[in-house]
């Protein structure tokens, strides 16, 4: 077994990796952007596919992932993590059912709230114990999918019909188009921002550049990587105001 995850503040790695440990399979974790994935993919027979929901959706990065890898699919047993901050509806049935699309069987589903990564939306803020407690919730929520699997019996979280409507009306017919494209309209501080090259760095979709200024090329999947890191706080996303950056480093 291995696991194959996207994570843009940490959530989703620390997720699969706390379930690959449990189930004492000696699977290794893999980011979609690390250069073995696919090898990896390819060598493997089971599967755990990880990654966080926004707007009760897939990343647009995670979409364009398992489409291009279409071929890979075929014949793996795969088993879907999804994260989120609320809510997702059928988080794990939209990846679920592209995989199916193309020759995959799905085992079952997780969904696992963690601490919500859009630090420029006050609303969506918990203080530091709340943040402790949630991933103390996932932890113990982990380790009964944990019990679960040893004994053959997958949680079945966002697969089914029931699933699908909740994410349907709850978020995706609404804000559905958010993930269906790049998001254009993250913004940089040039008062605060001294140019230092880390979000070039950290963007997983090479959305960045810095020339007289920091440009952005339209390709943003809103993982707010760069801004959970940006030194100066020079970075918002959907908000106006940086009000914490969220990593999971910083809750543990």
């Amino acid at each position: 077994m291995i696991g194959v995850y996207f994570s843009g503040t940490g959530n989703t790695k620390f997720c699969v990796e706390y379930v690959l440990d449990r189930l004492d399979s000696g699977g290794v974790a893999y980011s979609i952007e690390s250069d073995g994935v696919t090898a990896a993919i390819q060598s493997g027979d089971e599967i755990i596919f990880a990654y966080p929901v926004y707007y009760s959706n897939l990343p647009k990065i995670v979409r364009e992932f398992i489409v291009s890898n279409a071929e890979l699919w075929r014949g793996k047993k795969i088993f879907v993590i999804a994260t989120m901050g609320l809510f997702s509806g059928d988080g794990a049935g939209c990846s679920a059912r592209l995989f199916k699309k193309y020759g995959a069987k799905i085992s079952g589903g997780l969904h696992l709230k963690m601490p919500d990564c859009i630090g420029d939306v006050k609303l969506l803020k918990k203080t530091l114990d709340g943040n402790r407690k949630t991933i103390s919730e996932a932890e113990q929520k982990m380790d009964l999918a944990v019990n679960r699997i040893k004994t053959g019996k997958y949680p079945k979280e966002g697969l089914n019909f029931f699933y699908r409507i909740a994410g349907l009306l709850g978020q995706r017919l609404y804000f559905g188009g958010k993930t269906k494209r790049y998001y254009t309209k993250i913004r940089t501080d040039g008062s605060k921002c001294v140019k230092c090259g880390l979000c070039v760095s950290l963007c997983p979709t090479a959305n960045i550049v810095i020339e007289d200024k920091v440009v952005y090329r339209g390709k943003c999947t809103m993982c707010y990587r760069c801004f959970a890191n940006c030194p100066k706080q020079a970075i918002t996303i959907i908000g106006k105001r940086v009000y914490e950056q969220c990593k999971f480093d910083n809750y543990k």
